[in-house]
């Protein structure tokens, strides 16, 4: 194995799959990321290196066979590297928590023959609360931005379909401009908080309400209304059903995609009276002697 061992760099283990090296180097990206105040850019170059050989499914096995001296490694030299290393099969992109970074951001441009990185301005993060409609069936929103730098502007955005509480969406290159000649503007980002419904809640691509029966609704059966997004649905109540029992109504749940809808759910609880008139008693007293 080579002196520097990639996969201790990303903290994986050499059986590690792909999508685990994958997620190791956004964490410790993110986490090392030059422009962050915890950011450390020797050893992001470090974890470029090592992810660059291991997401490569070629390269990690001449690796594992030949260590980091292998050609096309950190002392490869190709076309088109940093350093020997050759970054053309990253995405610009890297995002995890909310947190964006652009790799032509941190290399940048070089300049007779040396590195310069040129910064993007500073992001925003701004807060705003939607009603539990809006993030199941998305919206479109306006927000006024105040920056820094002074001025405002007005961003338009959508809310997607089906987003959960907590959420952060990107708005690209709405945030600060750049100080840097020729840096691109920082990127809004809203996170999303969801006012609860008073009876409906998400689960998945389902929705999901509890529905409380008298005992003698649950024994004979009737008629509820129950909420759905839009507005109250009348739903037959099979008789004899169970506590705990679910109904399903197709096709009122959350859009997936554009493609499919799921489901609501309605979870059945049988309300047990604590206290009865001597009439009803004796109703069920002859209920129970008829074995029921």
């Amino acid at each position: 194995m080579a002196a520097n061992d990639y996969y201790k760099t990303l903290g994986v283990e050499k059986t590690a799959s792909q999508d685990e090296i994958k997620k190791a180097f956004r964490k410790l990206a993110q986490q090392h990321h030059p422009d962050k105040p915890t950011g450390d850019e020797a050893k992001f170059k470090e974890l470029n290196e090592a992810y660059t050989v291991l997401s490569d499914p070629q390269k990690r096995a001449q690796y594992d066979q030949f260590g980091s001296g292998f050609s096309g490694g950190q002392n490869g030299g190709g076309a088109g590297g940093f350093g020997g290393f050759d970054f053309s099969g990253f995405a610009q992109n890297y995002s995890q928590g909310g947190v964006e970074f652009d790799l032509n951001d941190l290399f940048g441009s070089i300049f007779n023959g040396g590195f310069q990185r040129v910064r993007k301005g500073a992001d925003i993060v701004m807060d705003i609360t939607i009603d539990f409609k809006a993030s199941i069936l998305g919206e479109a929103k306006k927000i006024t931005v105040n920056r820094v730098s002074g001025g405002k502007e007005e961003i338009s955005f959508n809310v997607p379909p089906g987003i959960d509480d907590g959420e952060t969406l990107r708005i690209t290159e709405k945030g600060e401009p750049s100080k840097d000649k020729g840096g691109r503007p920082g990127n809004l980002y809203v996170r999303i908080h969801v006012r609860p419904h008073e009876s409906l809640r998400k689960e998945g691509i389902h929705l999901v309400t509890n529905l409380k029966l008298k005992l003698s609704d649950a024994i004979l059966g009737t008629t509820y209304e129950v909420d759905t997004l839009e507005e109250k649905m009348t739903i037959k109540i099979p008789k004899g059903i169970t506590h705990g029992e679910v109904l399903r109504i197709k096709g009122k749940g959350v859009p997936v995609g554009g493609r499919s809808v799921g489901d609501l759910l309605i979870q059945v609880f049988i309300d047990i009276p604590q206290n009865i008139s001597k009439k009803a008693k004796e109703a069920i007293e002859t209920l129970r002697t008829e074995g029921y």
